[in-house]
C-alpha cells in the first residue's frame, strides 16, 4: 500500500468516525478550523524542517509527487486525518464525562 493510499483511507476513516460514529460533525465547526489552522502552520513547519534536511525521506513511487513546504501532500491529509480524530474523540469523550480529576482514582 502507498503512502497516498494510506493518507486517503484514514481521511475517509477520520470523516466516517466524525460525522456517523460520534457524529460530532467537527469540521462542520469554526472552532475546528481554528485549532486546525494553528496545527496546520507547526506541521507544515515540521515537516519543511524535516524534509528538506532529508531527516525524513519519501520514496517517489509511493507519493503523488505533489510537495508542500518540501513535504508532500500525503503529510498534510494523513495529518488532518489525525487531527481529527483526535478532537473528535476528545469532545466525545468530554460529552461522555470520560475524564479524571487530577488526583481522582478510578474504581
Amino acid at each position: 500500500m502507498t503512502y497516498t493510499q494510506i493518507a486517503f483511507v484514514a481521511l475517509i476513516a477520520a470523516l466516517l468516525f466524525d460525522f456517523f460514529i460520534t457524529q460530532r460533525k467537527m469540521i462542520l465547526r469554526r472552532s475546528f478550523w481554528t485549532s486546525y489552522a494553528i496545527i496546520l502552520f507547526f506541521q507544515l513547519l515540521t515537516n519543511w524542517w524535516l524534509t528538506s534536511r532529508e531527516i525524513v525521506m519519501y520514496r517517489e513511487e509511493f507519493i503523488l509527487g505533489i510537495r508542500i513546504a518540501s513535504a508532500p501532500v500525503e503529510d498534510l491529509i494523513f495529518g488532518f486525518a489525525l487531527v481529527l480524530g483526535v478532537i473528535t474523540l476528545w469532545i466525545y469523550w468530554g460529552s461522555r464525562g470520560v475524564q479524571q480529576e487530577r488526583g481522582q482514582k478510578r474504581e
